[in-house]
């Protein structure tokens, strides 16, 4: 019971795939996450630094709404922030 149990919560543990490209992007634009949280409400994506934390942290679930936007910000493509691979 342990196994099947311990597989669940590996499973359910990361909400996102993009959190690390996000990071990535930001630190490399130098934006900070209260700045992108700024970036992305201009766009009518109500969101905040908190939850740019969480998307990060893989705490939070993206939409496909807050992932066009995203992708808008840094002029990059779905796949690139979907591609879990450097």
């Amino acid at each position: 019971m342990r196994g099947i149990m311990q597989r669940q919560k590996d499973l359910n543990r990361d909400k996102n795939i993009i959190g690390e490209r996000l990071r990535l992007l930001r630190k490399q634009e130098k934006i900070s996450q209260r700045d992108l949280a700024r970036r992305l409400q201009l766009l009518g994506v109500d969101i905040d630094r908190n939850v740019i934390t969480r998307i990060e942290t893989n705490k939070r679930y993206v939409s496909d709404i807050e992932l066009k936007a995203i992708a808008k910000i840094f002029h990059v493509s779905y796949e690139y922030l979907l591609d879990d691979k450097e």
